[in-house]
């Protein structure tokens, strides 16, 4: 074997003397690798005159040729200017480099806008076609990989433009990589949330959400950090350097943070779920949705609030959905002169009205008293709780009661001194519906 290094290069040729092999050369796999650099360092020196014949534009023919002969069988019947060289390719490679990428971002495209309508379609009816719909994520992590095998294997790029091609299809495959893990991040606390024992728009299912995202922003940092290093992007010293950078992330993010945190409390303390009536600072309604940045509730008068979860981590809620009852008091005021015994029989009238009455709790009996005389009236207190708290069967119950107290004043010949006020509220709670003063009867002994 006869070795020698071609002057002013780095290459070392080793050329075959004896044997089957005579004439034949020799190159390790780190040669055939780097025959782009190797050729451009001699590509200005003569063809050797010598035995065995030479091939010139051996190497010209070699980046230019298809990589399969089929591809070859088209190439061949190109006109003569498709064969032309620019930038490092044929034209012809140019063509079918463009062609393929323009396939290729088509398809991705038409693929996300199936994914994305089938997505919001199963998410809710079909879990198991959920998780099916990973193949668009996948099928994004495929493309750049054929798309790369495509240029090398059937277009035959060679040189610098196929590492050009190869690092960009690497980049494209890196960040396909994150979208896979949301995607599967997410379709796992679709399967949590599913769970019959879980409200799908309260609390439990809003800390699977946050879980599963938590897990997917982890898990796709390290990817591209580890990515960006086996690319030769030092994304970690970038990252270390930007000081400044992450010191205005920090103050643009601290709002979101905030919210993070109060939806961590929240979930943590679980005062409230999706349905129940709450009240927190001026607003009334009921929660339709809990978010990760905020909840909406649809407010008695209509209108939809939304409140950020930071201040709700912050204010006093009152939970109106949790009551065990709810509790009216009202005070009947007669006058003055009216004789004792018709009082003591309007207070017996009204014992026996509300004895054992509908949604009575043996915890809670009702109850009656002439409670106080004041200088303008004679006053009775009514107090009783209703069970379940269903607002609308206590207003008619409510309403019953009162017809009952006035037919009982009709008959007796009492007669109504002044409104009395009547404050619906739950056990340490403020009935939503509670009206602050309401006009029972007026003083000719008329409701109005």
């Amino acid at each position: 074997m006869q070795r020698w290094q071609i002057p002013g290069t780095r290459i070392v040729i080793a050329r075959v003397l004896e044997g089957p092999q005579r004439h034949e050369y020799l190159f390790s796999p780190c040669t055939v690798e780097r025959a782009a650099d190797y050729y451009e360092d001699v590509r200005s020196l003569p063809y050797r005159s010598t035995s065995p014949t030479v091939s010139e534009g051996l190497y010209e023919w070699y980046v230019s040729a298809p990589g399969t002969l089929r591809m070859a069988y088209l190439v061949d019947r190109l006109l003569g200017w498709a064969r032309d060289r620019m930038g490092g390719l044929v034209i012809w490679q140019w063509v079918g480099l463009g062609m393929s990428a323009i396939a290729a971002l088509a398809l991705v495209f038409v693929l996300y806008r199936l994914q994305r309508r089938r997505v919001s379609e199963f998410r809710e009816t079909n879990l198991f076609r959920y998780l099916l719909t990973l193949w668009f994520p996948i099928t994004v992590l495929i493309i750049p990989i054929l798309f790369k095998s495509f240029a090398r294997e059937s277009l035959g790029v060679r040189g610098t433009p196929l590492y050009v091609l190869c690092f960009a299809s690497n980049v494209a495959v890196l960040l396909a990589i994150p979208v896979l893990v949301f995607a599967i991040c997410n379709r796992v606390a679709g399967m949590v949330i599913s769970s019959p024992s879980i409200n799908p728009r309260g609390l439990d299912a809003q800390f699977a959400r946050i879980v599963a995202k938590l897990t997917a922003v982890i898990g796709s940092t390290i990817v591209l950090l580890e990515g960006g290093q086996s690319l030769g992007i030092p994304l970690t010293t970038l990252l270390a350097s930007s000081g400044v950078g992450e010191f205005a992330v920090a103050l643009a993010a601290q709002d979101t943070l905030r919210n993070l945190f109060g939806t961590i409390t929240l979930m943590a303390d679980k005062p409230f779920r999706v349905g129940k009536r709450i009240i927190i600072d001026k607003y009334d309604g009921v929660v339709e949705e809990i978010g990760l940045r905020s909840i909406r509730i649809r407010l008695l008068t209509g209108h939809q609030a939304t409140i950020p979860n930071d201040q709700l981590a912050s204010s006093d809620i009152e939970n109106v959905g949790r009551r065990p009852h709810i509790r009216r008091v009202a005070d009947l005021n007669v006058p003055l002169d009216t004789p004792r015994k018709k009082i003591e029989k309007a207070l017996e009238t009204i014992r026996a009205a509300l004895e054992n009455h509908e949604g009575q709790t043996p915890d809670f009996p009702p109850r009656v008293f002439f409670n106080e005389i004041s200088p303008e009236s004679l006053i009775i207190r009514i107090i009783y709780w209703y069970s379940p708290p269903d607002y609308w069967k206590f207003l008619a119950f409510s309403e019953k009661v009162n017809l009952e107290v006035f037919r009982a004043f009709d008959e007796q010949g009492v007669t109504f001194s002044k409104p009395f006020r009547v404050s619906t509220a739950t056990m340490g709670d403020r009935d939503p519906h509670e009206t602050e003063s309401v006009d029972a009867a007026a003083a000719d002994g008329s409701c109005r």
